[in-house]
């Protein structure tokens, strides 16, 4: 039986695309936000809405007894975590579970296994699945760290064992860099996953990073559901993606799909999951890690398969079958994503805040928009800086990508700098154009950004960003309580669009105030 109420632990773009998903399965939906996402998409649609906590991360969307806590209150039976924050947190899905809540997701033993990525590595190493050479274990201490260098060798990667999405991955060329890199990385990976413990891994030279999608259930199916380029990356965050890559023959992914479902089946994995592999030059494969969790790129898989995937979460979490066999998935056109995120390609990708003063998104046949912002939405810096995917589907490769830079063209965004601009001339390109790129793509076409000096925001942004949510805070918001809302469909949205163009207009005088305009 369909769960009745569910808890969505996350926010923007992906709460909102589960609860549309929700809302089509008759699913009533609780979100939670932090106190600068009060005013939000995800808020607006939910059929409640609670307060977590202050923005920073580790005080709101990574408070495990909190969100248990307000799931518990609000009457939900399960938690879908997203993507990011918790998602991969064993620790999460097992208060879950005690609390008498359904994790929608994979057991926390699975997790464990599969999740931890040196102990994925150990797991797909005694399965006899290449790994790329590197340590089996977590390291805690730089001097832990010197010493398992000299074995795996440079150029290496340190890699957060908790991690995802790039964050707190750190590539090392030679051995005087590695003490500052480890302990960058170490932060990073402290304040995104709660989680310190570092592997060193080989450093494969130009080569391209290829996923498979998986579903499994608690009765022991699993399939696959083909493979995703994300080859174009920026600093190891993904940044475009595609299905079907445009170099994967069949007896290729039948390969890598056989692997990815052993993998599965080798953790006792039920729920969607991820199977990343890196492919080098020679065209031999490399097991990466596996996500277990929805991936950000999704998508793709979803437009060239015609499968939802977060309805399978759903179903698979109610102890359902997947209701699919391998030979059903059948695989159709092509498809690409593109991250748009709140950055300035022009200024080294610098982090941009502000208030969305114009949003006129694409439209036309075959495109898709998965976004948590709109006209009046404050983009602040304590989150990751993507708000926004912009996904294309066609009949083949060439189309798909002249139909991605028609749509990248008419997306129309003002009052923060975003990667629009980016996309565009990585669509326009002829490598990419062609198929020919590797994960260091980006720096061989110019198309990559130096380090920005002190590789953060200024700090005077992060305070502007502070006190205008503080300003906002001290304003209130009429359909907010602390004891949460239920979203009545007498609640004027154009009053709420009153208030956040006045917002908006005191964003912008406090801009011209800091120019000295």
């Amino acid at each position: 039986m369909m769960f009745d109420k569910i808890l969505i632990a996350n926010r923007g773009e992906i709460a909102l695309r589960v609860i549309r998903t929700c809302r089509e399965l008759g699913v009533r939906t609780v979100a939670v936000f932090s106190d600068a996402d009060r005013d939000t998409p995800a808020v607006w649609e939910a059929d409640e809405a609670y307060p977590i906590g202050h923005p920073p991360a580790l005080e709101s969307y990574l408070n495990i007894d909190r969100l248990v806590d307000v799931a518990v209150r609000a009457g939900a039976r399960a938690i879908h975590p997203g993507y990011g924050f918790l998602a991969e947190n064993p620790l999460f899905a097992r208060r879950c579970a005690e609390a008498g809540l359904v994790f929608i997701g994979p057991s926390s033993e699975a997790m464990e296994k599969m999740g931890d990525k040196a102990m994925a590595r150990r797991t797909m190493q005694a399965a006899g699945v290449p790994i790329i050479p590197g340590t089996l274990d977590g390291v805690t201490t730089a001097a832990e760290a010197r010493k398992a260098a000299r074995e795996v060798g440079f150029p290496l990667l340190l890699k957060p064992v908790a991690g995802g999405g790039g964050k707190g991955m750190r590539a090392v060329r030679k051995p005087e860099e590695l003490t500052d890199a480890f302990r960058m990385s170490q932060s990073e990976a402290r304040k995104a996953f709660g989680d310190d413990r570092i592997y060193l891994e080989r450093h494969l030279q130009e080569p391209r990073h290829i996923e498979i999608q998986i579903l499994a259930d608690s009765l022991g199916n699993v399939i696959h559901m083909g493979e995703r380029e994300c080859s174009i990356q920026r600093r190891h965050q993904k940044m475009i993606e595609e299905a079907p890559s445009p170099v994967i023959a069949p007896i290729q992914r039948e390969r890598l799909g056989g692997w990815a479902c052993q993998a599965a089946r080798s953790a006792g994995y039920a729920g969607a999951g991820t199977v990343e592999f890196l492919m080098d030059r020679s065209g031999e494969f490399f097991f990466l890690e596996m996500n277990t969790r929805l991936q950000v790129e999704h998508p793709v898989t979803e437009m060239i398969t015609g499968i939802d995937i977060v309805r399978k979460q759903l179903e698979v979490a109610t102890g359902q079958a997947i209701g699919l066999s391998q030979d059903d998935i059948r695989f159709r056109g092509a498809a690409i994503e593109c991250r748009i995120s709140s950055e300035d390609p022009e200024k080294g990708f610098l982090p941009s805040s502000g208030v969305i003063e114009r949003y006129e998104p694409p439209a036309g046949p075959w495109v898709r928009i998965d976004s948590g912002v709109v006209i009046g939405s404050e983009i602040t810096l304590y989150y990751d800086p993507l708000f926004a995917k912009l996904i294309v589907w066609a009949e083949d490769r060439w189309t798909a990508i002249a139909r991605m830079i028609r749509a990248l063209e008419e997306f129309r965004i003002v009052g923060i700098k975003t990667t629009l601009p980016f996309h565009r001339k990585v669509m326009e390109s002829e490598r990419f154009r062609k198929g020919e790129y590797h994960t260091g793509f980006l720096d061989e076409a110019g198309l990559q950004d130096t380090e920005t000096p002190g590789g953060s925001p200024p700090e005077e942004e992060i305070a502007i960003a502070a006190l205008l949510a503080h300003l906002k805070e001290g304003k209130g918001h009429h359909h907010l309580s602390p004891e949460g809302i239920a979203n009545p469909s007498s609640t004027s949205r154009w009053r709420l669009h009153a208030f956040r163009e006045s917002v908006g207009r005191f964003e912008r005088w406090m801009e011209l105030r800091r120019r000295g305009v």
